[in-house]
């Protein structure tokens, strides 16, 4: 480990701008939170499936896409505040959006409302991490792995207090809406606390590199990692043709090209891009459908404290990576080595609980393993690519989110669906029959499945266990089965990640180790020659 730690930021109101991030994702969290614990109550109100109620919770992470790629493209050039403005306005349009969506409307209509509204709620929040994340790490260029994980422990900061709103105001019967709108608090307060400041530049924009300079390492590999998750929003969310989706990903791909002669970028980027796909539907995709998954295999209730401790213990970890770097001397590639194994070995712990006791151990092994995922790559990419300045940090968050979005949570709700169908075909067809869904959902290329209808499900799992019925009994073991299952085929995803960490570690121990990199003068010139580009 060769780089040097230090707590000396580049501007006076460093820690100030620092914490504004800190209450701007904050906000973020909260609303994320609140919306993993109100999933039941859209399900009985408006009767979605498992297969609707992730492509609505798709919309909160493929909307956090749009917002950070394009804030992270033009962020150098108009600069930071006049993005924290558009990403407080969208806030607020983000909760007019979702307070239309009422009882007595049709399902579709219902959803439109849920779907835009997370949409624009992501918007904004994809708009401050294009922010936050490089303002961050030029604040602190010798210390990135420490204060962007600083930076980060206010989402799951966020996720606690929405599991606290859920479990309190929500078990008190208070209406989700209410639950929801109290995300608007913190961006109250972040506006407040970014109004007036100064900001400083990044690195690239201090040494005047244009934005087909910042492009060049990301280059055809990396946009083309980008441009095939926007295909799938295309297709699936707005519902273009699959030939008009696909020639936009191509002009995507040929407009980068351009502005970079057509460099090929770097194949590390290119690795870590995809990598970070994997994160993003792991962590992000498992965080929206945990509380709702330990929920139904407990009780709703201990599924809200559970979510609430395992945020918790993320919020308190993530202080800890200067430890973790500086005195046990652990690079942050094998940080994320431990971390892939550590997901792994807590998903599988996971889908065999029990008992409370039993999952506060489980989801304690999961949170551990999860924790230094998302900060940790990005600091990875401003310490190996200082040129791309805020742009290739914001593509890889943005292709996390639109993971997530596209991948994790619709795919979750695919399994949860498939593998509860397939159970109840197997062991009670009439049963299944009889409480199945008016429309079949579909993921990717798999085969369409027809999940439970979301309404009779609820009831049969809110139920008291001496009051239902024999059919209710079924309904809610199949479901309980279905949940486990999803947990164990999500943790192949994180042991793909574990290969790739492996891979890179053995990469970066034979060009002499990981190490932060600067902007050399002929790097500033163009060309795409250095270390970094490998």
């Amino acid at each position: 480990m060769t780089t040097t730690l230090s707590d000396q930021p580049v501007a006076h109101n460093a820690k100030r701008l620092l914490w504004a991030g800190f209450l701007a994702i904050l906000a973020a969290g909260i609303g994320f939170g609140v919306r993993g614990g109100i999933l039941a109550n859209w399900a009985a109100d408006f009767g979605f499936t498992g297969t609707q109620l992730g492509d609505i919770g798709g919309a909160g992470f493929t909307g956090f896409c749009f917002g950070i790629i394009i804030g992270g493209v033009i962020v150098d050039k108009i600069g930071y505040g006049k993005l924290v403005f558009a990403a407080f306005l969208f806030h607020v349009v983000s909760a007019l959006i979702t307070f239309a969506a009422h009882k007595g409307q049709s399902q579709e209509t219902a959803y439109n409302f849920l779907y835009w509204g997370t949409f624009v709620f992501a918007l904004a929040n994809g708009t401050l991490e294009a922010v936050a994340n490089p303002l961050v790490a030029t604040l602190f260029p010798q210390n990135r792995t420490h204060y962007l994980n600083i930076l980060h422990a206010s989402w799951p900061a966020g996720m606690v207090v929405g599991g606290v709103i859920g479990w309190t105001l929500g078990g008190a019967g208070v209406s989700w809406q209410i639950q929801l709108g109290l995300f608007l608090i913190p961006v109250i307060l972040y506006g407040f606390a970014f109004l007036g400041q100064s900001f400083p530049k990044s690195e690239a924009a201090a040494q005047g590199l244009k934005v087909g300079d910042m492009l060049k390492e990301v280059g055809i590999l990396g946009s083309a990692v980008a441009a095939y998750l926007l295909v799938l929003f295309f297709q699936n969310a707005l519902h273009l043709p699959q030939a008009a989706s696909w020639a936009v990903g191509g002009v995507i791909v040929v407009v980068v090209g351009v502005l970079t002669q057509f460099s090929i970028g770097s194949l590390l980027l290119f690795v870590l891009f995809i990598t970070h796909a994997l994160v993003g539907a792991v962590e992000l995709g498992t965080d929206g459908w945990i509380q709702n998954i330990t929920g139904n295999i407990l009780s709703p209730t201990e599924g809200k404290i559970l979510f609430v401790f395992t945020s918790f213990l993320m919020f308190t970890l993530r202080f800890c990576a200067h430890f973790i770097e500086s005195k046990l001397k652990v690079s942050p590639i094998g940080l994320l080595v431990i971390c892939a194994i550590l997901a792994v070995i807590g998903l599988n712990l996971v889908s065999n609980i029990t008992s409370f006791a039993v999952a506060l151990g489980a989801l304690g092994v999961y949170a551990l393993g999860k924790t230094f995922f998302w900060p940790t790559m990005l600091a990875v990419i401003g310490d190996r690519f200082p040129r791309t300045g805020a742009i290739a940090m914001s593509i890889m968050g943005g292709i996390g989110m639109m993971s997530a979005g596209l991948l994790g949570g619709p795919g979750l709700g695919y399994a949860k669906d498939r593998f509860t169908v397939e159970h109840l075909k197997q062991t009670a067809p009439a049963v299944y029959e009889a409480n199945k869904a008016e429309k079949p959902g579909s993921f990717l290329f798999l085969e369409p499945v027809t999940g439970l209808d979301g309404t009779k499900l609820s009831a049969a799992q809110t139920a008291k266990p001496e009051e239902r019925t024999e059919e209710q009994k079924t309904l809610s073991e199949a479901s309980i089965i279905g949940d486990r299952k999803t947990l164990k085929a999500d943790s192949f995803i994180p042991a793909t990640m574990a290969v790739i960490y492996l891979l890179l570690l053995v990469f970066f121990k034979a060009i002499g180790g990981y190490k932060a990199l600067k902007i050399t003068p002929e790097q500033a010139a163009g060309g795409v020659n250095g270390p970094a580009d490998y």
